[in-house]
């Protein structure tokens, strides 16, 4: 009896990505997403959400070392790949397909003409269109200067030998602006264009359907249906590896050493500076001959009084602490190099509201823990005890 069963209609597939490509991209996935959270975190460090985080994490300390683990892992990826492609170019004598080539400026004036409503169907794109060269390129670039940049950053007693002191911070500002840039792109060109316009899944199952093909890549299609790759004879398979594995010897030697020296040059940047003095600023009871007046002594057997007005050392507190972020600029708008800026404030409030700790901005944060210019608890009472006097300027 024949079987009633109707035969499979499963659609033909076709491969795109190999397993190891597949796992590359996995891994870029999650060091660029850890890199990105990170590194945003501590560009933005005074916004709420930062604050949050970094305390999620443990503290900045724990933040930066998340941050430099996972720019090992990107530094290692770009190595492997590029050892990858040289395989492929020289053993498997792969196409340089995702080179840009003149076929994708003719693609981007058919697409233009059809978006205009001037031509009936996009362009014909081969195994990889224009936008997705664009974006391969983007990542090579990106990486490109986010090592350079994050070398300087890590290494900058090294880097400052080389180049001006300038660089060193052109290089902070580089670094941050080009993750801010790669994080949009991703967000509003990739995600958009991969997984809601159309959702691609080949680069987690590999795979295409016929129709997909047809869809984004119908000249690579037509290619496929009408020759397959000849399968390389053994015995060329085998020479060719041999001249390639001195070349990904040297190439995985040079890797190393570059990632070694990336991480061990120096140690300026990646230690925590020693923490500040913890004893609570005091006026000696006993004058010190000087050449300024000496100072007013207090009376047998009283404790020293802490500084209890703006001028009289809350000012120079302040600066010690937090004058690397919250000086003349002001981060979040909050600058606390005068009197007047610190009852003023910034964008999230005032910093000093006389006679109220608890609604002074600059209170909530240091009380809160785990701020880049944390205050230590005795300078916290210090400030508390300033504030809940009116906050006196002198």
């Amino acid at each position: 009896m024949a079987d009633p069963r109707p035969a499979s209609t499963a659609p033909k597939q076709y491969v795109r990505f190999d397993v190891l490509q597949r796992v590359q991209h996995a891994l870029l996935l999650l060091s660029f997403t850890t890199l990105a959270v990170t590194g945003l975190v501590q560009k933005f460090a005074t916004a709420g959400a930062s604050e949050w985080f970094v305390g999620l994490l443990g503290g900045i300390e724990n933040t930066r070392l998340v941050h430099r683990t996972a720019a090992i892992v990107l530094g290692a990826l770009a190595a492997y790949h590029i050892i990858d492609v040289a395989y492929r170019l020289i053993v498997l004598r792969t196409p340089m397909t995702m080179l840009p080539i003149v076929e994708d400026f003719k693609h981007l004036f058919q697409d233009v003409q059809f978006y205009l409503g001037r031509r009936e169907r996009r362009a014909r794109y081969g195994r990889f269109s224009y936008a997705e060269k664009v974006e391969y390129l983007a990542v090579v670039w990106g990486t490109l200067i986010m090592g350079l940049t994050g070398f300087m950053m890590w290494n900058p007693l090294a880097s400052a030998r080389w180049f001006r002191g300038q660089a060193i911070p052109a290089a902070k500002a580089a670094h941050g602006g080009e993750a801010l840039l790669a994080v949009l792109a991703i967000i509003v060109w990739h995600f958009y264009n991969v997984h809601l316009k159309t959702f691609n899944k080949s680069i987690f199952t590999g795979r295409l359907t016929e129709e997909e093909m047809h869809e984004e890549h119908p000249a690579e299609l037509s290619y496929l249906r009408q020759a397959s790759a000849p399968a390389i004879p053994a015995a060329v398979l085998r020479r060719r590896r041999q001249v390639f594995i001195p070349i990904a010897i040297v190439l995985a030697a040079a890797a190393a050493f570059g990632l070694y020296t990336f991480v061990t040059l120096e140690t300026t940047a990646v230690m925590a500076a020693p923490q500040g003095e913890t004893a609570p600023i005091f006026v000696p009871q006993t004058p010190t001959p000087t050449i300024a007046p000496p100072p007013t002594s207090t009376p047998s057997g009283e404790a020293a009084a802490p500084p209890s007005t703006w001028d009289g050392g809350i000012a120079d507190l302040l600066s010690e602490r937090c004058g690397l972020c919250h000086g003349p600029s002001g981060a979040s708008g909050l600058a606390l190099t005068t009197y007047d800026s610190a009852l003023q404030g910034g964008a999230q409030g005032p910093a000093v509201v006389p006679g109220d700790p608890q609604a002074s901005r600059l209170v909530q944060i240091q009380s809160a823990g785990a701020h880049p210019g944390q205050l230590t608890g005795d300078e916290l009472a210090v400030i508390i005890a300033w504030i809940n006097s009116g906050a006196p300027e002198n």
